[in-house]
């Protein structure tokens, strides 16, 4: 229980610093925030696979785990992008949420329900 947790803390922290300082050397203004989402994913899941070897209870997250972080990181990205232009959507308060904030949970998230 203590290791899941101490793993959940370090992908928020680490998935944070580590996604915008890669996100420092890409330059696409139009698509950025799914690009975020994907090397989000991807810091997420290489967070795991360090973890499972230094932490107890923690076991060793599997393809589908990536796939998992990867599929609701781009759904964030999608929703956050186009969600308030949708007619069923409009009333929700997107800017109070940061995009990137919201794609890293959803990477988080996706990690930790497969997992």
């Amino acid at each position: 229980m203590l290791g899941r947790l101490v793993l959940l803390l370090l992908q928020i922290v680490i998935g944070w610093f580590g996604s915008t300082a890669i996100m420092g050397f890409i330059k696409f203004g139009e698509f950025r925030l799914f690009i975020f989402a994907v090397v989000a994913a991807i810091v997420v899941f290489l967070i795991g696979i360090i973890a499972a070897q230094v932490l107890k209870d923690v076991g060793t997250p599997s393809s589908h785990t990536l796939s998992w972080a990867l599929g609701l990181g781009l759904l964030a990205a999608v929703l956050w992008t186009w969600g308030p232009q949708l007619p069923l959507l409009s009333e929700i308060p997107w800017g109070r949420v940061r995009a990137e904030y919201a794609v890293l949970a959803a990477a988080i998230l996706g990690y930790q329900i497969k997992r």
